[in-house]
């Protein structure tokens, strides 16, 4: 590898630690002299993302729907993350030293066009189906709190979301930062009255095996989500920066916010009298009333912390397709889609908000694990080798990338999915396997790439 400039599209304009200024460009290389931060910010740049409701959702579909016991629930929730917070800290690595974001670094494997498959379903999945997510959670706080229509407090909590994401890098940082100490107050006042008055009785369990594995794979779907966003929030620091700091921060931030608030919610999950048609009210239900608003209030902004990240990030991947916009706030304008129609779809999930969540979760380990195993097998097969020169190179187009990736998908889907929508050829005949498609779904990825690598005759090395 090499910290020097890496040739290619240059990203424009002016920018530097500038808070409330648009950022220009789009998924360009950032120079050098515009390069800034510490690699510490990334703690709370992972952290207040993930202080959320659809964090806490985690836990309570690992006993409610999963059928797992507290502490079943708990080693899951612990195992899951563990694996998708190492990743996070890994790819992040990357960013200072290239300079682009997650998805432009995916074309060293994919090839430009082959590429498309990743970061074209990354900017689906981020820019409209996370931000949808996270929006019915805050539109349902907001709901409760101030007795708001569902729909004006779905309006309220998308326009915060997009002003943010409109104006960029440097905002997103900020805001993330100052958001911290608020939410981690408020969820550790949640968090410690729900483990006083869990019952660990009163999951029964009952899921088995099957059950642990669906928790392992919903908490690393869910930890694993933000790893094609990894170095978006890296790609602005100096090339020079600790190695072990950049992969730390993000690393910890993740898996101790995950941990703590996925906890809470499988504790709440066993407290009497917590069913409701909106899982917000469900989980505040029996708090105290100061807590249980300060709660709410956190849920809404934990909302705006995390989608943020999903639209800003859902850009970069919607650039790194390659389609040229020559607007020089072309970044900015994509956000502004994606949050348009990220809105649509929140409004129709606001009906059986806790099944869709479920699907979502697995889903999304479905592809980003399949992606991994490709990404980190290239990464290995080129450690000797410059690889920058690749970045830019609408010439390069290998075809193992996306070969691997597809038969990683199609093999561990169509074999071990197992969710409400589709249920695999082996999970039929044994239904209490549960879902080990991301770990299929990984291995096979990673092992047809090694293979398919030797065979592809592109003279890139």
């Amino acid at each position: 590898m090499t910290t020097g400039t890496v040739p290619g599209e240059v990203r424009e304009g002016h920018y530097g630690a500038k808070v409330t200024a648009v950022e220009p460009g789009g998924a360009e290389f950032i120079p050098l002299d515009e390069r800034h931060g510490r690699p510490l910010d990334l703690f709370w740049t992972w952290m207040s993302p993930n202080l959320e409701f659809a964090t806490v959702f985690v836990g309570v579909i690992s006993v409610l729907y999963f059928q797992q016991t507290l502490w079943q629930a708990v080693l899951g929730i612990v195992v899951g993350t563990a694996l998708g917070s190492a990743t996070q800290g890994l790819l992040s690595v990357r960013g200072p030293v290239y300079g682009v974001p997650q998805m432009v670094l995916s074309r060293i494997g994919f090839g430009f066009l082959g590429n498309i498959l990743p970061a074209g379903i990354n900017s689906v999945v981020a820019g409209i189906g996370w931000f949808a997510v996270n929006s019915v959670s805050g539109a349902f706080a907001l709901t409760t709190l101030l007795h708001l229509p569902k729909l004006l407090s779905l309006v309220i909590v998308v326009a915060a979301q997009v002003v943010v994401a409109f104006f960029g890098h440097n905002l997103v940082h900020v805001f993330e930062r100052y958001a911290f100490p608020v939410l981690a107050v408020c969820f550790l006042l949640a968090t410690v009255y729900s483990l006083a008055k869990a019952d660990p009785a009163a999951a029964k369990g009952g899921g088995g095996i099957g059950g642990f594995l669906l928790t392992v794979g919903a908490a690393f779907g869910y930890a694993a989500g933000w790893n094609p966003y990894a170095a978006d929030y890296t790609r602005y620091l100096r090339p020079d920066s600790d190695r072990r700091a950049v992969a730390l921060w993000p690393a910890l931030g993740i898996f101790i916010s995950c941990v703590v608030l996925e906890v809470a919610g499988a504790a709440s999950a066993t407290i009497a009298g917590g069913a409701s048609d909106n899982p917000t009210a469900a989980f505040t239900g029996h708090l105290p009333t100061v807590v249980a608003d300060l709660t709410l209030l956190a849920i809404a902004v934990g909302a705006v912390s995390a989608n943020v990240l999903n639209i800003y990030s859902g850009a970069m991947s919607f650039l790194a397709l390659g389609i040229r916009l020559p607007l020089r706030l072309r970044r900015a304008i994509v956000a502004i889609t994606f949050g348009v129609i990220g809105f649509f779809l929140a409004w129709s999930g606001l009906s059986d908000a806790g099944v869709k969540y479920e699907n979502f979760l697995l889903v999304i380990s479905y592809w980003i694990a399949p992606w991994l195993g490709v990404y980190l097998t290239d990464w290995y097969l080129r450690r000797h080798h410059r690889v920058e020169g690749l970045l830019f190179d609408r010439r390069h187009s290998p075809w193992a990338g996306a070969a691997a990736m597809a038969l990683g998908m199609g093999l561990s889907i169509w074999l071990f999915s197992n969710q409400t929508e589709y249920h695999g050829l082996v999970v039929r005949s044994h239904p209490g396997l549960g879902d080990i498609t991301f770990e299929v779904g990984f291995a096979v990825a990673a092992l047809a790439y090694a293979l398919f690598f030797r065979l592809q005759r592109s003279g890139e090395r």
